[in-house]
């Protein structure tokens, strides 16, 4: 058994990209796994400082959700990030999450496969490309991680247009086989 963590990074209801992470969780559950969803939609989570304490500490010193979140990342073997793309790139509010776990890097991080879940009012899958760049800049720095899959979403711009699209079974089945 695993322990799988999504992170749903957008803040609007219904969002097409939760979609995806609802589904990822299913497939991952039905596999016997144990998997958790965290929404950012409420969190508070404040810009990196670039202040590196975090390297000596072990944790931020901006006392805020990332410092919770970067430990439940840690203590995950898998993690998904579902993100909607906002021009060509994955939100901010992922962008800031990812900035602030630099704590994780010294760190006796347990994740090893990632996965990348995205929807996008483009129908391309090169929309993605820069949130995927921009994750993959993230995983050079874990060498025990891997890019373990990603998923795309796209002609999807209203909340809830992905309900059917082919790529909610794509994330259920990836999901199934973390």
């Amino acid at each position: 058994m695993k322990k799988v963590l999504v992170i749903s990074t957008s803040l609007r209801s219904d969002s097409n990209s939760d979609m995806l992470a609802d589904e990822f969780i299913k497939g991952a559950e039905a596999a016997g796994n144990r998997a958790e969803k965290i929404s950012l939609a409420d969190k508070n989570i404040a810009f990196c400082r670039g202040c590196l304490a975090c390297q000596k500490l072990g944790h931020c010193v901006i006392d805020d959700d990332a410092i919770w979140i970067a430990e439940k990342m840690a203590e995950a073997d898998v993690i998904a990030y579902a993100t909607p793309i906002y021009y060509y790139e994955m939100s901010g509010q992922m962008k800031t999450l990812i900035d602030r776990c630099n704590s994780l890097f010294p760190a006796d991080y347990r994740f090893r496969g990632i996965y990348l879940l995205t929807a996008s009012a483009v129908n391309d899958e090169s929309a993605a490309d820069g949130a995927l760049n921009g994750l993959e800049g993230w995983l050079a720095c874990f060498p025990k991680a891997h890019l373990a899959g990603t998923v795309h979403a796209g002609g999807v711009e209203a909340p809830g247009e992905a309900a059917g699209h082919p790529a909610l079974k794509k994330a259920f089945e990836m999901g199934k086989n973390v």
